[in-house]
């Protein structure tokens, strides 16, 4: 990016213009020239009563170097190499999978993940955990809109919605006896968390309630619940949905929890989650977040293998699913605009109960409610609202049995998807690795070895730009997709730009990134096949 583009840049947000960008939610303007207010677009935010309560300013983060207008007299895109280091290490989480003797018999080899935001505060959420009274482990990823509310509950509660689907009746008696005496419960899942994955505490017992509600359901089942995972994986979905629209009609004593059950059902969140056991591999799906398989095949070239589908409107599987469910009277509003009812760019999605319930229904709960204004609850019903619900939280269930050849996993919200293509992103993390490995391999001397010989090895070296290579591949990944040129390569400074753009301005360049690569244990995937 050149400075002419990045005044530009800086111009047209001060000229008003309005950029084709990114901005992909709910996004009915009110047209007024006095005062223009984009309901849900952009992360509007407004401020808040003592006593009230909002989740994002809950979860908020550090704006490090970041304007936060495009009216500041003094604006600069100039950053320095460490500083741009700084803000996009700043989210980075790594976990290497070991048993305790301190080997590694998981096919789990290891994850690296990593979220940059552009909303402020960032709307994804994301989440990674063992399971400890199932097999296998989990990894989700999870993007929000109109808030980060709904995508902070589902990251929260998901996964354990999940793996108590997958408990045996037994276990699940276990713990509801634990519970009725009162008596520590054995912890279900075991997370892995950076320290910016935050948890909302103060309502944390009432989600765990909820979830003791669900297990009782599937203990009152009369036979063992079961499941298969693809099905587990679905129940847990459309249970999780079903409390989150639940728990904002029920009756609230205490007005912070009754804030946050508002804002959690108001607002929406896309998801997708991956189980991995040994060699069975599960993709759980609901909107527009993805995952791609990374294949390194015979004669090292490398393949991409799809294992979801976009679900919006330019998916022909999820036009035809709707138009079923709906009226013929209703084709042509279904889809307005490339969004479900002329609103929403995904068709799946958490929350987002003003797509779900009757008009009578949403006027009823917020009329009940506190200053909805201050909660920044979306109150715009569209025209042609006939037949709800509209929107649905089922997941699509992908499953795939890990060959030696199948090398890591790339979850990530559409902040990815939408600057770089899977073939782009399969082709980085694998030149990722190869780098790695040269990083690691020990330096080959040829003798006689003085101070000159080595110095050179080790320009050569840092020429090649391994020196200052991302450790992090979801951090590489990225840097990449924010800051590439027309060539592939990373400028830095439109790198420094795209990061400094004011929070006025940066959802019309790119959205919230999250990406979790998840790197598969090929020795131990060989040795399954070996033994069976």
């Amino acid at each position: 990016m050149s400075r002419t583009v990045s005044s530009w840049i800086l111009s047209s947000a001060r000229s008003s213009i309005i950029l084709q960008g990114k901005g992909r939610w709910y996004s009915i303007c009110i047209p007024n020239r006095n005062k223009i207010k984009w309901k849900l677009v952009f992360s509007k935010k407004c401020p808040y009563p003592a006593g009230s309560c909002s989740l994002d300013r809950a979860f908020s983060f550090p704006k490090a170097f970041r304007h936060t207008s495009t009216e500041e007299e003094h604006f600069s895109f100039q950053l320095s190499p460490a500083q741009i280091n700084d803000i996009l290490r700043a989210g980075e989480l790594s976990h290497r999978t070991l048993d305790l003797n301190g080997k590694n018999t998981n096919s789990v080899l290891r994850f690296e993940s990593n979220q940059l935001a552009s909303n402020s505060p960032i709307e994804d959420r994301r989440s990674a955990a063992t399971c400890l009274q199932t097999a296998g482990m989990m990894f989700g990823v999870f993007d929000g809109h109109a808030g980060a509310a709904c995508a902070q509950a589902v990251s929260e509660r998901l996964l354990h919605y999940i793996a108590v689907s997958l408990m045996p009746r037994q276990s699940l008696e276990e713990i509801e006896l634990a519970v009725e005496a009162m008596k520590p419960v054995r912890p279900i899942l075991q997370w892995h968390r950076h320290p910016n994955d935050v948890e909302y505490q103060e309502i944390s017992s009432q989600y765990f309630e909820n979830l003791r509600v669900y297990w009782q359901h599937l203990l009152d089942l009369d036979a063992e619940p079961g499941f298969s995972l693809e099905e587990a994986m679905i129940c847990a979905f459309k249970r999780l949905d079903s409390d989150i629209s639940l728990e904002v009609q029920a009756p609230q004593e205490n007005e912070l929890m009754r804030n946050i059950a508002l804002q959690v059902a108001f607002s929406g969140a896309t998801a997708c989650v991956a189980h991995i056991d040994g060699v069975h591999l599960h993709v759980a799906n609901t909107g527009d977040c993805r995952a791609v398989l990374g294949v390194c095949e015979e004669d090292g070239t490398w393949s991409t293998l799809p294992l979801t589908r976009d679900h919006n409107a330019y998916d022909e599987f999820e036009i035809r699913r709707l138009k079923k469910e709906h009226p013929r009277s209703e084709e042509k509003t279904l889809f307005v605009n490339d969004r479900l009812l002329g609103i929403l760019m995904p068709s799946r999605a958490f929350g987002d109960v003003q797509l779900k319930w009757s008009k009578e229904l949403q006027h009823s709960v917020l009329e009940n409610s506190c200053d909805v204004e201050a909660l920044n609850i979306y109150q715009y019903i569209p025209p042609n609202y006939h037949t709800p619900p509209y929107l649905t939280a089922e997941p699509e269930v992908t499953y795939h049995k890990l060959r030696s050849k199948d090398k890591f996993l790339v979850i990530a919200s559409d902040g990815l998807w939408e600057m770089l293509s899977n073939e782009k992103v399969v082709k980085l993390v694998a030149g990722h690795l190869t780098e790695l490995n040269m990083q690691k391999s020990p330096l080959i001397f040829k003798k006689p070895i003085n101070l000159g010989y080595m110095h050179n090895l080790l320009l050569q070296r840092k020429s090649k730009g391994l020196a200052s290579l991302d450790q992090n591949i979801a951090t590489h990944l990225i840097r990449h997709a924010i800051g590439s040129n027309e060539y592939g390569e990373v400028d830095p400074e439109k790198l420094a730009a795209m990061l400094t753009l004011p929070e006025d301005l940066a959802r019309m360049y790119r959205d919230d990134i999250t990406v979790t690569v998840v790197y598969f244990n090929s020795e131990t995937i060989e040795d399954y096949y070996r033994n069976h």
